[in-house]
Formats: C-alpha cells, sequence, structure tokens
C-alpha cells in the first residue's frame, strides 16, 4: 500500500528538495501541502509551494495557505539563509496554479477526520504552527495520525539559530510542546542526522548530470543554499535537513536513532525552543520520540538522485 502523507511546509531549498524527492516516489500519495511562515513569510511559501509542484508537473496537488505567524510569538524568519524568496538559486516562472479555498488547519483537521483512522502520516519540515494549531482545535485527531515523522531539533549538535535551539522549534516552541506532548508516534529528525548528510560537489554535479529541469533546479538551490553553512562550520557542503524525512519513510533503513523522550523548552532565558532529549535516558520520563542520530549519507544522495530522475 501507498503511504499517505501531507506535508507541512515553509519552503525553502530543502524544503523543495523534500516535496520533489516525495512526488518522485510511486511507494508515497501526498494528499496536499499545508504552508506555514517560517523560512519566509506565508505569501513567499505558498508561491514556492506551488512552484515546486509545477516544476514536478503537478499543478492538481491541493496547496493550502496556513498561519502566517507562531502560535503565541512574533515570526523569525531565515532569508539571510535561503534568500529574499526563500528559493534564491533557481530561475522558475511564477506559478499559474491557485492556492485551494479555505485554511491549511482547517484542511488537516477535515482530512485526518474523513481518512481511516492510522492512515495519514504528517510530515512537518517547517515551524509546527499549524499542526500545533489543528491539535489545539480539534484534540480529537491526535488519535487518527499514524505518526508525525518531523524535521527539527537537535541534541549533540545543540542550535542553529540560537546556541540552543534548532529553527524549526525555536519559531514556534509553543506549538512544538504540543506535538511532542500529544502522544502521537513521533519520528525526529534532528540537526544530529542533517549535518552528516552535506552537500559535496560530486553530489550537487550527480543532481546536474540528471540533465533535467528538476536536476538543474536541484543542483541551483543546493549550490546556494550551501554558501551560508559552508561559511558558518566551515564544512564541505550545507545540510540538506528536510528531504531526509521523506527519505526515512522510503528508507528506515539508512538511519539510527532510540527511542527517548523529548520536551521542548519554552520559558528558558536562554534555552528557549531548546529540544531537551533524554539521549542517555537519565531523566526517567517516558519515550515520547524516535529520535534519529545517524544516516548513511551516501545511501541517502543516492536514493534522492535516482528519485529526482525520475521526474
Amino acid at each position: 500500500m501507498r503511504k499517505r502523507i501531507i506535508i507541512d511546509t515553509d519552503p525553502g531549498q530543502d524544503d523543495a528538495v523534500a516535496i520533489l524527492l516525495a512526488l518522485a516516489s510511486p511507494e508515497i500519495e501526498v494528499l496536499g501541502l499545508t504552508c506555514v511562515a517560517g523560512n519566509v513569510p506565508l505569501a513567499r511559501t505558498t508561491r514556492n509551494a506551488r512552484v515546486v509542484c509545477e516544476l514536478a508537473g503537478r499543478p492538481d496537488l491541493p496547496v493550502f495557505a496556513g498561519c502566517d505567524r507562531p502560535m503565541r510569538r512574533v515570526l523569525v524568519t531565515a532569508e539571510h539563509v535561503h534568500g529574499k524568496t526563500g528559493l534564491d538559486g533557481a530561475d522558475l516562472p511564477e506559478p499559474v496554479m491557485p492556492l485551494q479555498p479555505g485554511h491549511a488547519v482547517d484542511f488537516l483537521i477535515e482530512t485526518l477526520r474523513a481518512e481511516p483512522p492510522g492512515t495519514v502520516t504528517l510530515v512537518p519540515i517547517g515551524p509546527l504552527t499549524n499542526i500545533g494549531t489543528a491539535l489545539e482545535r480539534a484534540p480529537d485527531i491526535a488519535s487518527r495520525i499514524k505518526r508525525i515523522v518531523l524535521m527539527g531539533g537537535a541534541y549533540f549538535e545543540v542550535g542553529n539559530i540560537t546556541p540552543a535551539a534548532e529553527f524549526n522549534i525555536h519559531v514556534d516552541p509553543e506549538a512544538a510542546a504540543l506535538v511532542f506532548g500529544s502522544g502521537i508516534p513521533l519520528v525526529v529528525v534532528p540537526l544530529d542526522v542533517t549535518h552528516k548528510a552535506l552537500t559535496t560537489p560530486p553530489r550537487i554535479a550527480a543532481f546536474r548530470a540528471l540533465g533535467t529541469p528538476v536536476g538543474d533546479a536541484v543542483a541551483g538551490w543546493t549550490d546556494f543554499f550551501e554558501r551560508f553553512d559552508m561559511a558558518k562550520y566551515g564544512s564541505d557542503g550545507a545540510p540538506l535537513h528536510d528531504p531526509c524525512t521523506i527519505a526515512w519513510i522510503l528508507r528506515p533503513d539508512l538511519f539510527s536513532g532510540r527511542e527517548i523522550n523529548v520536551e521542548i523548552e519554552t520559558e528558558g532565558q536562554f534555552t528557549t525552543g531548546m529540544t531537551v532529549a533524554d539521549w542517555w535516558r537519565v531523566s526517567g520520563r517516558a519515550p515520547n520520540a524516535l529520535f534519529l542520530r545517524d544516516v548513511d549519507a551516501d545511501g541517502f544522495y543516492a536514493l534522492v538522485t535516482e528519485r529526482l530522475g525520475r521526474l
């Protein structure tokens, strides 16, 4: 059976690659894209999601606009990483396909209530505002979600937007706290994994060698995206964060981690947005997430490149 997912997203170059990977994979059925403010404001994330759908030849895919700010805080964005548009690095036409009427949160609630329980996986790869808002508004949907596979958080790699916090969790820690406290089965793809899945010149060259509009766009995006992280970390490339979620759904054997307790800090003076990951199981708190730590980077890039070649 095909794995049925909803991708909640704030594209972002790496979000775009994650969406393309899902749409290129016959094992996955994408029910829709729900957009949230994060890497760039909502008007740009909804535009970018539709650009990616049209690049993939999927103008039929429903795209919904969601929350334009965090649940309790002022929005923080990341144009310094992703560029003004969020998809800098590839010159693509403006989308023609329309946004769907209605709000992304309503789509999430209505879809989860309509589909058989345990058949839909949510894949949030931006701030968790839409998911947290849906759970706050309709607590009954929690028991209907198969699992949530999210990109966010860190433990060994600490923070990338503050010394303690990863960007997606930092933007809306209250929404993250709702998700992590929901009892829904969680798979967490943190910086500890994504920082081991770096772009390199040969890996980017392999995207470009596909000789397709998708390959050219992904090569351009990764060329642009990596310049910030290479300067920041002194690494040979940049983490390709968000596609790791889709790769885990397709090939969990490429990853390893452990079931642990993860709490979200919402009140710390210096640590707000921190994912307090009890990796060493010292707290006595019950596990609530599969927290990934390692990835076979060569296997990951081979999967992504092969699948993108199908579009």
